[in-house]
């Protein structure tokens, strides 16, 4: 133990933390879904956004058959980056049905409208169900005649690829969109919001800090006034703030969370460069003539590595607690995006009803990722803390 450095010291004690390393674990899990996404959802449109208004508001573990019509627009089929990022435009219009019966050359369906309404039948020509439904109706004579042979083909092709069954493990909100898929997307968005604003607070707060704290004077002062304003401000009213000078958005929500979060990271920073500017291997490299941004960068940056992880990991939980508090209140991303906090505000009205699962499902996911970061934060304090180490050693 004696020849381990201190970063080694810190990983061992970190790995020791069972909840720390619970922690991690569940945030790397999450990251692999974010990244994953539509990859994995069971709803692979963009934005999770196939409405289905028949079936809004349905329970967890519903499931439905439905009838796939053939969009008649074009619907390219993207690659699979372009899947991974933005998702698969849907190439049927989805109809939600109780049974169906072939008639010749149409099928006749009993179209469901409603767990209080009798199915309405209709009747689709087998012909548009597979190549597009017409935008129009075509004159008369127009219309292909089929064959038997045809005919049977079409009926097999609907059999097999076009009457399915779609499960919703959670259920459908308030558009009969799969909230399954809007909450897995909704961990991307979060953890989005919380890796820029990080990048961006620890950028802005640690050049101001180490600038604050190593050189001092009407610097520091400059820097401190600075800060102290900022620091006064609530952080939420801040962020709204910023989020009206900037516009609404994904971009400006990652900007506004960022600029409201590098005060913390500053003061951190100017305290601990303030202590380790007069020690004695920092006197020695002024002595041997190196510029003052190679000994901040070099030489004291790197030995408050452990603090600065610390308050990142926090901050990552304050950010995704503000990203979801300003999608409550309406200036985070905009719809269709799935945002957790914009999937509470969408249903928190139906917690009185039986239906409390719309808005508690999504605050679960918050609840649960920002515990994750919090049990991370805590086993980094831990681990860097020369004294715990000391104990247990």
């Amino acid at each position: 133990m004696a020849d381990l450095t201190p970063t080694q010291r810190a990983l061992q004690a970190f790995k020791r933390n069972k909840l720390a390393m619970a922690g991690l674990v569940f945030v790397a899990c999450s990251v692999l879904v974010a990244l994953l996404g539509y990859l994995i959802m069971p709803d692979d449109t963009p934005q999770a956004n196939d409405m289905t208004l028949q079936i809004s508001l349905k329970k967890p573990g519903s499931s439905f058959t439905m009838l796939r019509i053939r969009k008649d627009s074009p619907v390219d089929t993207v690659n699979i980056l372009q899947k991974l990022w933005s998702g698969q435009p849907d190439f049927y219009l989805n109809v939600p049905i109780t049974g169906y019966r072939f008639v010749k050359d149409s099928i006749i369906v009993n179209e469901y409208i409603g767990s209080e309404d009798k199915p309405e039948a209709k009747a689709y020509n087998i012909f548009e169900i597979v190549n597009g439904v017409k935008q129009a109706t075509p004159p008369a004579g127009t219309q292909p005649k089929l064959d038997v042979a045809s005919i049977k083909n079409y009926q097999t092709i609907i059999l097999k690829d076009q009457i399915i069954k779609r499960h919703y493990l959670l259920g459908t909100d308030l558009y009969g969109r799969d909230l399954f898929s809007r909450l897995i997307l909704g961990t991307r968005i979060s953890l989005s919001v919380g890796l820029m604003a990080v990048i961006i607070s620890m950028l802005i707060g640690v050049s101001i800090g180490a600038a604050a704290g190593y050189y001092g004077g009407k610097i520091d002062a400059a820097f401190s006034w600075l800060m102290n304003i900022l620091w006064s401000l609530p952080a939420l009213l801040l962020v709204i703030a910023l989020s009206f000078a900037l516009g609404k958005g994904l971009w400006q929500i990652f900007i506004a969370v960022g600029l409201s979060m590098w005060v913390e990271v500053a003061r951190l920073v100017r305290g601990q460069v303030m202590g380790l500017k007069q020690v004695e291997y920092i006197e020695a490299a002024r002595a041997m003539g190196f510029n003052n941004y190679r000994i901040i960068t070099k030489h004291i940056l790197p030995n408050i590595t452990g603090p600065m992880l610390v308050l990142a990991s926090s901050n990552f939980a304050s950010a995704i607690l503000l990203e979801a508090g300003l999608s409550f209140l309406g200036f985070g991303a905009q719809p269709p995006m799935p945002t957790w906090g914009g999937m509470i505000r969408e249903h928190y009205g139906y917690i009185i009803m039986d239906l409390a699962y719309l808005a508690v499902a999504p605050g679960l996911a918050i609840m649960l990722m920002v515990y994750a970061f919090n049990l991370v934060t805590v086993g980094l304090r831990d681990a860097f803390d020369i004294k715990s180490q000391s104990a247990r050693l």
